[in-house]
Order: C-alpha cells, then sequence, then structure tokens
C-alpha cells in the first residue's frame, strides 16, 4: 500500500517555502528526498517522492499549493518538508517541476481540466 503524506500547513517565506506535513503513520527514520516527482492528474497534485530503505512515500502537493509552487519557481526556492521535527529539503523540485508543468501544457494525456489548471496556474 502506497504511503501518502498530506500537507496540512505551508508557509511560504522571504528565503524558502516550508511545509508542515501529517505522517502520523509513517517512520521518519533514514527518510530522505528522492529528487523525484509524480503527477496525480486524478487529484490535480504533483506528488513529490521521499524515500527510505523499504519504500516510497508520496507527498501530495495540491492545488492549494501551486501559487506558492510558482514562487519557488520563479525565485529559485528552496522547499522544505517539516514532519515531526524533521526537516527535509525536497532536492532537485524547481527541475523536476518545470519539466513536469512543460509536459502537461497542451498534452490531452493528463486530462483537459488538469491541463487547464496547470496551464491557469504556471503558465
Amino acid at each position: 500500500m502506497q504511503k501518502h503524506i498530506e500537507i496540512n500547513n505551508f508557509q511560504l517565506l522571504n528565503d524558502k517555502l516550508m511545509l508542515e506535513g501529517n505522517c502520523s503513520n509513517i517512520s521518519t527514520d533514514s527518510l530522505k528526498a528522492s529528487g523525484q516527482m509524480l503527477v496525480d492528474s486524478d487529484s490535480y497534485a504533483f506528488i513529490y517522492k521521499l524515500e527510505n530503505e523499504q519504500e516510497y512515500i508520496y507527498v501530495r502537493l495540491t492545488i492549494e499549493l501551486w501559487t506558492a509552487l510558482k514562487n519557488v519557481i520563479n525565485n529559485r526556492l528552496p522547499v522544505v518538508l517539516q514532519l515531526n521535527g524533521l526537516k527535509i529539503e525536497l532536492e532537485n523540485i524547481i527541475e523536476e517541476l518545470t519539466y513536469l508543468i512543460s509536459n502537461i501544457e497542451g498534452n490531452a494525456n493528463y486530462g483537459e481540466e488538469m491541463v487547464a489548471k496547470v496551464e491557469e496556474a504556471f503558465l
């Protein structure tokens, strides 16, 4: 079963985007950034993959975060996820988001609504 982290709070600061996640059923021992992302077009979310020795854990970056993520891209800001006192920088997120956005633009394979929402938010 895939494990997901939902972002329950975020704050765009001058020098970074801070995300707070809920992970009560996930061990944060040896959890690290993978530098890879996916798209969940059904839920209108970008997914950042964290990993440990056994599995991937998916951080859901929902549409509510997209304005902040656009600022991250435009200003080349780091994104830091805070989980139970652990801070993890989401490495390679700008490059991954930029690639995914350019791939989604005008691409009906992601669904018309996802394409429209991404184009509206980022382009």
